[in-house]
Parts: C-alpha cells; structure tokens; sequence
C-alpha cells in the first residue's frame, strides 16, 4: 500500500496524465497481429492485411451523417499528402446515433462525390458491443494488441498502427487527421 502511495505521489509531483498511447516500455505481444485479417473492401474484394506490413496504418471508424463527416476531407488530403508514409482505412459504422444507414454502395457514391474519397474504404461494419468486428476487438482489447482497452466513444475515433503493426495511440473523434498531433507522428 505504501509502495502504492508512493508512485501516486511521484506520478502526481511529476505531472502525469494519462495518455492514450502505447507506453514505451511496454512490449507488443498478443496472440494475432494486425497483419492477419482479412476483410473486404467496400467493393466487396477481399483484402489481406498483410500487404500493409512496413506501413503505418490509421484505422478510422466513419458515418455520412456526423458532424465529424468534414473529416472525410482530411482523411483524403492526409492520404493525397502523406499517402507514402502512411495508410489511411476507413471503417463505417451505424453504431453510434445511426449516422451511417447507407448501404455500402451508397456509402461508397457519398464518400466519392462529396470528398473525392480515394483511400481505402471497407464494408460497414459494428465498432463495438457484443457483436463488434474481430479488427475492432484486437484494436480495443488490450489482451489482443498489447496495452489499449478504448473503442471508439462515438464516429472518426482513430488508431494508429506502427509499420511493425503494433498499436501506437488512439484518438479521439475530435482529432483532426491533419492536426499537429497526428501529423508528428508520421
């Protein structure tokens, strides 16, 4: 208890808070990698993500009709500016508010003509609860990818995944895919 106290002192004097990113003296182990899904495209064509090994990947949950919806365009231009450096996978979602009732080929044409979508897009798919998608329960298990136990809190809640494919940080809906926050990390 005193060894407790202790540490709660010394974090505290230090000024820690708590951030959402993997701790760096943690080591990644879990029982699958990133690279062993398979899932399909919004096109229906089976994607393995093994051709995304050495990338850094950023895995974002989507709807078409969010507030966060504008984020679309910076999803795409982060592609269009960073494409080299970084993926960037789109996952909708009716799971929060029923802000993606489209169908995906309907997603697909909204992405397309409102923000001249090019990334990567999936088929809908559930983020959380009981029935979330086995991607989405190895990005917020910590059991499965090493550190993080967050889902995504509502539409855009993203993840960054380290060319090794290890789970680096989360954000939140709020952050910007062109925030300077994100960006450094590319």
């Amino acid at each position: 208890m005193i060894k407790y106290i202790l540490v709660l002192l010394i974090m505290v004097g230090c000024g820690f808070k708590r951030v959402d990113s993997r701790p760096p003296q943690v080591d990644f182990e879990s029982g699958d990698s990133i690279y062993d899904f398979t899932l399909n495209d919004i096109n229906g064509e089976r994607i393995d993500f093994s051709v995304f090994r050495g990338k850094k990947l950023l895995i974002v949950n989507t709807a078409s009709e969010c507030g966060y919806t504008p984020q679309y365009a910076g999803l795409q231009k982060l592609h269009e500016q960073y494409g080299d450096k970084i993926v960037v996978l789109g996952f909708p979602s009716n799971d929060f508010g029923q802000q993606e009732p489209g169908s995906n080929l309907e997603i697909k044409a909204f992405c397309t003509e409102n923000y001249g979508v090019t990334f990567r897009m999936f088929e809908k798919i559930k983020v959380m609860g009981d029935d979330k998608h086995e991607l989405y329960k190895w990005l917020s298990s910590k059991e499965l990818n090493g550190w993080n136990d967050r889902e995504p809190s509502w539409n855009f809640c993203k993840y960054l995944i380290n060319e090794n494919g290890e789970l680096m940080k989360f954000y939140g809906s709020a952050t910007e895919p062109l925030s300077e926050e994100l960006l450094k990390e590319i």
